[in-house]
């Protein structure tokens, strides 16, 4: 089954993500996995070095002529600033020139150094950084790739950003990626837009930083991934653990969980109908994201990543202690953004799709991308003609 791997430091020499379970036979092509990269590059609000930051990726092994062997696959993303931290991220035996020992709140500075018994955080916070975020999109190229010779999409957009928020209803298609992404902010909304910029800017000239929302949408999820018999089987708990293990994502969605918990139950499920054209159950609403008793319904997925304000800001104000001199004293300062908000839209898509794409090998299986497309076909098939009534089924 598809699982991966990452390995790397935010000023190291490189990150590295290992690839497992992809059939054999899926197309690979860099450009197109250096492209998801630079998405994740995108934003109103990101700090400069996403200027000159270039990911600067390689395949180093499971593919041959542009599709996958069914081997695992590497990837290095290569640090373009590397020359800059060879000597303070040096694996050779040594003395840290300039040791930070004034924690972050909000951060995994402290609570890592006490974990570990670190004195320099920065043992700790280049592997916490989000930079490691890279890898994980790299992963889910190949995830988004699989999923998509399955019918499946997934998308991504900003609801919020700060106290700007987008207004409900407006979602991305399966095909409008490219549309939300020349988006500064990757939001549809215009107006919505305009305000969330108005608030980074806000922010950035005060020196503070904003969280906010991402929702992520995936279409053409068939019924059936995931399951109701073990509690690690369970399609939601699988997306609500991969985002949350996005850095700085403190809360998960799934549907309108939030707006659900508020209701009677008579008003908090998605009425049952059959649409015999189709050869389809249907949900008559979304309030519960596609998902119902850890299963996909075959219904649009929905899922939403709030992010907090990021715990480096540009104005040392944060209250911490240095671990040395136990006196009390500001933060320090590390490089930062105002907001990562877009950003973590396309990271959210990569998550999603590996979860999504581990679960359709779980469930339909197959050494090669052509088996794997048949057996789901063949199960769509199955499915459809369950769903038909008997008296309309053809004779065997």
């Amino acid at each position: 089954m598809l699982r991966f791997l990452t390995a790397g430091e935010s000023h190291g020499k490189a990150l590295a993500v290992i690839v497992e379970g992809l059939p054999a036979g899926l197309p690979v092509r860099v450009e197109e996995l250096a492209a998801e990269l630079a998405r994740r590059r995108l934003g109103f609000g990101r700090g400069p070095r996403m200027r000159f930051e270039a990911d600067e990726v390689e395949i180093l092994g499971g593919v041959r002529h542009g599709r996958s062997l069914g081997s695992p696959v590497a990837v290095v993303i290569a640090n373009s600033e590397w020359p800059k931290w060879q000597e303070e991220m040096s694996v050779a035996p040594g003395t840290p020139a300039r040791p930070l020992t004034r924690p972050r709140p909000g951060h995994a500075d402290l609570a890592g150094m006490q974990k570990y018994g670190f004195a320099d955080a920065r043992d700790v916070l280049e592997r916490a950084s989000a930079r490691e975020t890279a890898a994980r999109v790299a992963a889910g190229y190949f995830a988004k790739s699989l999923l998509s010779h399955l019918g499946v999409a997934v998308v991504s957009h900003t609801l919020a950003i700060g106290s700007a928020e987008a207004p409900p209803g407006r979602r991305p298609g399966p095909n409008d990626a490219a549309r939300v992404d020349e988006s500064e902010v990757r939001c549809l909304d215009a107006a919505a837009a305009e305000a969330m910029v108005a608030a980074i800017k806000a922010a950035a000239k005060v020196g503070d930083s904003l969280g906010g929302v991402s929702e992520v949408l995936a279409y053409g999820v068939p019924v059936g991934l995931g399951s109701h018999v073990h509690y690690d089987r369970r399609l939601d708990g699988l997306l609500a653990q991969a985002l949350m293990s996005i850095q700085a994502v403190k809360a998960v969605e799934l549907g309108e969980g939030v707006e659900v918990a508020r209701l009677p139950g008579s008003a908090a499920h998605d009425p049952i109908a059959y649409d015999p054209a189709a050869r389809a159950y249907v949900r008559e609403g979304a309030r519960a994201g596609g998902i119902e008793g850890g299963i996909s319904t075959g219904s649009l997925l929905v899922a939403r990543a709030y992010m907090k304000p990021l715990a480096t800001l540009n104005r040392p104000v944060l209250r911490t202690v240095d671990v040395v001199t136990k006196e009390e004293t500001v933060s320090f300062k590390e490089r930062t953004d105002v907001t990562s908000v877009p950003a973590l839209g396309v990271v959210a898509e990569a998550m999603v799709a590996l979860v999504l794409a581990a679960e359709a090998q779980r469930k339909f299986g197959g050494d090669s991308l052509d088996e794997l497309v048949t057996n789901h076909a063949a199960y769509l098939e199955r499915v459809a003609a369950e769903r038909t009534p008997s008296a309309a089924r053809p004779a065997p």
